[in-house]
């Protein structure tokens, strides 16, 4: 029972650092000084739209005991191939992305270049996956990082002041909607992989079936609760700062913002919060984006582990090769966003087929949300692509 306990706090904390990794840092950071009290729409936006994407995956996955590509083959022949390549690129550029995180991070702490900082925290992520107690590395790993980031990021929040009339008009009816920085949010912290982080570590320790649906949904919503009150609470931060006057380094904006919060111990603050965001995210990128390939007959080693070994391997000889950190981690969240309503249409058709799910019903209101859900990423994935 205890263990069962544990790996449901497992798959939430797998999730929830996955989704505030560096790019979510950036984005908000960016789009909040683009937008001001009108990117609190934004983070409402996404979190709702967190809450209707993974309650129905984590749901629909868990009940019928199939991974994410598993199940879309069973809705369309040749559709699990699609979904997995497009998970495993749009994976391998999100880390790629949490790399360059991790790079910016032990610069700001050591001053060591970027693209060297973030081939070393790729070096310490392989030496994890090298171990056949990986996951519970990995699970130990993600409980104490998701500790650090919440602590680090409410202590800010609390020292920054604003309008709370202005906030809420700006959270709850903004004057400006901007389509690309929504489709980038969504993408970088419910899109691509990390829509599954949660549920493909559910069926990693065999957690499946509709007797353990609550539980799998209570695990689900712990993880939305998380990250949440984590991006709301970072945007009021950046918020209150730019609001102060301070004026961000377009090449490192993030850093501005603990720099004016923290003082001389700024930058420090700074490497030490994306470096745990960044690597927490490596983790959940990994594990998740070679859960989709890794039965694939081209991906198959007699050593399970070396598969992931290659995908951050990987991951840091492009970005030492092609730099630009905070450009990456902008363009990552971007691709995912338009990952999510093709793998969520396909969990939403699966939901509704006894060959797949039996007598599990998705509830009608995850249903008709899920389908709406979808419509607007499209729409906004246009929409940010004219504009």
């Amino acid at each position: 029972m205890q263990k069962n306990k544990s790996n449901f706090w497992a798959a939430a904390l797998l999730m929830a650092t996955s989704a505030i990794g560096p790019g979510f840092l950036t984005q908000t950071t960016v789009f909040t000084n683009q937008l001001l009290f009108n990117f609190g729409f934004v983070i409402v936006l996404s979190i709702l739209m967190d809450l209707v994407a993974q309650i129905s995956i984590w749901q629909v996955l868990t009940v019928s005991n199939k991974r994410a590509h598993e199940l879309a083959d069973e809705v369309f022949k040749g559709a699990g191939v699609i979904l997995s390549l497009v998970v495993f690129i749009g994976g391998l550029v999100f880390n790629i992305g949490n790399l360059a995180g991790a790079g910016l991070g032990l610069n700001a702490i050591f001053g060591i270049e970027v693209s060297f900082g973030g081939l070393i925290s790729g070096l310490i992520v392989a030496i994890i996956f090298i171990s056949n107690q990986n996951l519970k590395i990995i699970d130990f790993l993600v409980k104490i990082l998701a500790i650090v980031m919440v602590f680090c990021i409410v202590y800010m929040a609390f020292n920054v002041k604003l309008p709370t009339d202005k906030l809420a008009f700006g959270t709850f009816m903004p004057d400006q909607i901007d389509f690309k920085s929504t489709i980038t949010l969504v993408g970088g912290t419910v899109g691509g992989y990390i829509s599954f982080a949660g549920a493909h570590r559910l069926l990693e320790s065999n957690i499946n079936g509709i007797e353990n649906l609550k539980k799998v949904t209570k695990s689900a919503y712990s993880g939305i609760l998380v990250t949440g009150i984590f991006r709301y609470m970072f945007f009021i931060s950046i918020l209150g700062v730019i609001l102060s006057g301070a004026i961000l380094n377009e090449n490192n904006p993030t850093s501005s913002v603990f720099e004016t919060v923290f003082g001389k111990y700024g930058k420090i603050m700074f490497g030490i919060i994306i470096w745990v965001a960044s690597f927490s995210s490596v983790l959940g990128a990994t594990f998740t984006s070679v859960s989709f390939v890794k039965n694939f007959q081209i991906f198959k080693f007699k050593n399970p582990n070396v598969l992931p070994l290659l995908f951050v391997i990987c991951s840091a000889i492009i970005l030492y090769a092609f730099g630009k950190p905070v450009w990456l981690l902008v363009f990552a969240g971007y691709i995912n966003g338009f990952i999510l309503p093709f793998a969520l249409s396909l969990v939403l058709v699966a939901s509704r087929r006894p060959t797949i799910v039996g007598d599990f019903k998705l509830a009608s209101i995850y249903y008709y949300l899920g389908w709406f859900l979808v419509a607007g990423l499209l729409i906004f994935a246009v929409l940010s692509l004219i504009n």
